[in-house]
């Protein structure tokens, strides 16, 4: 196993599906810009292969893909080198977009944790498989950042208000959630994902969606906790600005609106309202478009003291204390302006 655990991308292509295996276990696979452009390289060239379906997966239980290797970002830009940033970031989109487009089913098989880009791995393609240990979520607002990988196109486009609660909050979802939601298509238990391959390339000319149905069996997800504030959900995060959302949640007092509000008290301030404009704007924009206003939102953003102190907080000295440079939301009468 000495040479695959070196290899960052494990590819083959077994009996018409093409296999892909995530494998960077000890960061949680979080991705660099060399696992990004390996990953594009592996899917463009299948482009010119007969497949019937790509299977996108990771060798390791604990995650998936906790998102992009933000952290060397941040030196990136410490270290003044733009290009490099620029790179990593450009090449992302670059994938997701054409995992958005591919031409044959892309079937992501999500266990464990899935953040930031491990959503943009995978939300995009046709079919999200989610196990009993998913945890998905776009956390980007507690590190001074904003849900990029084209989140401005798909959390707008979730049910209701579901999308601004998530890109703001950074709420956590389980495999429940997942399914509610839509950002998971199908349950199948972690012990059966190895049978995913097989079972597509066994039954070439079935629809993929049969597929995976007929790998759920027994399932133990239970009841969506979102669908049960789904109503105070809406109303909140429906709201029109920033100040208006905080303000709903401080008249509900719920449990679930405390716990918002504290995630939002928590977050970059800058951050949220870069968010809140960006997923308002989205939803009548196409994929590309939207990615195209994040990459250009990236070039200031990975420079601002919210960005490198927030990195610093939660992936450096790991102490949680980041020091946003302006006031929390609760208060600030300019917030609803």
């Amino acid at each position: 196993m000495t040479d695959s655990d070196a290899v960052e991308i494990l590819a083959d292509v077994h009996r018409g599906v093409g296999r892909i295996l995530v494998n960077r276990p000890k960061a949680l696979n979080a991705l660099t810009t060399d696992m990004v452009v390996a990953l594009d390289q592996v899917l463009a060239e299948w482009e010119r292969t007969p497949l019937t379906a790509v299977v996108l997966a990771s060798t390791s239980a604990k995650a998936f893909c906790a998102g992009g290797d933000i952290r060397t970002i941040r030196e990136h830009s410490l270290a003044g080198d733009a290009e490099a940033a620029e790179r990593f970031f450009a090449s992302e989109y670059r994938l997701n977009a054409r995992i958005a487009e591919y031409p044959v089913p892309f079937v992501s098989l999500i266990d464990g944790l899935c953040m930031g880009g491990g959503l943009g791995l995978s939300v995009h393609g046709s079919f999200r498989v989610v196990t009993e240990r998913a945890v998905l979520a776009m956390p980007e607002t507690g590190i001074g950042f904003f849900p990029d990988v084209g989140a401005s196109y798909f959390l707008p486009r979730l049910p209701g208000a579901i999308g601004m609660y998530l890109g703001l909050t950074g709420s956590r979802l389980d495999a429940a959630d997942a399914l509610y939601t839509g950002l998971g298509t199908h349950f199948v238990p972690a012990d059966g994902l190895d049978a995913v391959g097989d079972a597509l390339a066994d039954a070439p000319g079935q629809p993929v969606d049969v597929v995976l149905n007929r790998l759920a069996g027994r399932s133990p997800v239970g009841e969506s906790r979102l669908a049960a504030v789904r109503g105070d959900l809406d109303r909140a995060f429906g709201a029109p600005t920033l100040g208006e959302i905080d303000a709903r949640l401080r008249r509900l007092g719920t449990a679930w609106a405390t716990t918002a509000l504290a995630a939002l008290e928590s977050a970059s301030p800058q951050s949220l309202e870069i968010t809140h404009a960006l997923l308002a704007r989205g939803r009548q924009r196409t994929l590309r478009e939207c990615l195209d206003a994040e990459l250009a939102l990236t070039r200031t953003t990975i420079r601002t003291p919210d960005f490198l102190d927030g990195v610093r907080a939660a992936l450096v000295d790991k102490d949680r204390t980041p020091v946003w440079q302006r006031a929390a939301l609760a208060g600030r009468t300019r917030s609803s302006s």
